[in-house]
C-alpha cells in the first residue's frame, strides 16, 4: 500500500510540473543543448503519422512564430493539421541529423484548444537549409534529375531554381506516389510545399499530402 500511495504521489508531481511548465519559443527550445527538457506550444503542420516510413516513428510538426520542430513519438497522438499543441520534451538528434523533441509519453502531448493554420515560407531551392529546419516551407524549381524510387522509405525528387539543387523527399507513408503523377518528368517546373528537414547531410522538402506538389505556373 504504502509503494502504491508512494507512486501516485510521484505521478502526481509529474503531472503538475507538466501543468506549471514554463513554455518556451520553438526558436529558443531548438538553440539549448541537447538533453535539456523544454515546453513549447505551436499549431501542427505534419499531421502525426505522415512520414512514419522516413522517421521510423509517429511523430508530427510542430511551429510557433518562431520555429518549427519535429516531436518524435512512438505511439501516434491522431493529430492533424492546425491542431493547437502542448509538448513537454528531450530536445536531441534523431540518429539521422534532424533536430527533434522527444516527449516521454503521449501524456506530455496536450492538445489546446482553438486550431491556426500556418503558411509556408517562400524560399529559393539552394536557401533549404540548417537555418530552415523545422519549418513549413514552399520552394519552386525545375525537376534536375529523374525521379529515384527509394522504397520502402520513399520517392527522391530533386529541383533547382537556379540558386542551388534541394531534395524533395516524398515519404512513402503520405501515399504520395510520384510516378503517377503526370507533370513530374526531368525538366519540368513544380512548385512544392512541405517541411524543412534533414536526413544524413541531405537538406529536404517533405510533402505532406498530393495537393502539396503542383505545376509551377
Amino acid at each position: 500500500m504504502l509503494k502504491i500511495r508512494a507512486f501516485l504521489l510521484i505521478l502526481a508531481f509529474a503531472v503538475a510540473a507538466r501543468a506549471g511548465a514554463e513554455v518556451i519559443s520553438i526558436a529558443e527550445a531548438r538553440s539549448l543543448p541537447a538533453g535539456t527538457v523544454v515546453t513549447v506550444e505551436g499549431s501542427v503542420t505534419v499531421p502525426s503519422g505522415d512520414f512514419s516510413s522516413s522517421t521510423f516513428d509517429q511523430g508530427f510538426g510542430l511551429q510557433d512564430e518562431t520555429g518549427g520542430i519535429y516531436v518524435s513519438t512512438s505511439d501516434n497522438p491522431n493529430l492533424n493539421f492546425h491542431r493547437r499543441v502542448r509538448v513537454t520534451g528531450m530536445v536531441g538528434d534523431d540518429g539521422f541529423g534532424l533536430l527533434v523533441l522527444r516527449p516521454a509519453s503521449l501524456a506530455d502531448v496536450v492538445t489546446l484548444p482553438g486550431a491556426s493554420a500556418v503558411e509556408p515560407t517562400p524560399l529559393a531551392t539552394g536557401d533549404v537549409s540548417e537555418a530552415t529546419e523545422g519549418l513549413l516551407v514552399e520552394v519552386t524549381g525545375t525537376l534536375s534529375r529523374p525521379i529515384v524510387n527509394d522504397l520502402p522509405f520513399g520517392y527522391q525528387v530533386f529541383v533547382d531554381d537556379g540558386s542551388g539543387e534541394t531534395q524533395i523527399f516524398i515519404a512513402a507513408s503520405t501515399g504520395i506516389n510520384p510516378f503517377t503523377i503526370p507533370f513530374l518528368e526531368k525538366g519540368a517546373e513544380i512548385t512544392a510545399v512541405g517541411y524543412s528537414g534533414q536526413f544524413l547531410g541531405q537538406y529536404e522538402v517533405l510533402p505532406r499530402h498530393r495537393g502539396d506538389i503542383r505545376p509551377a505556373h
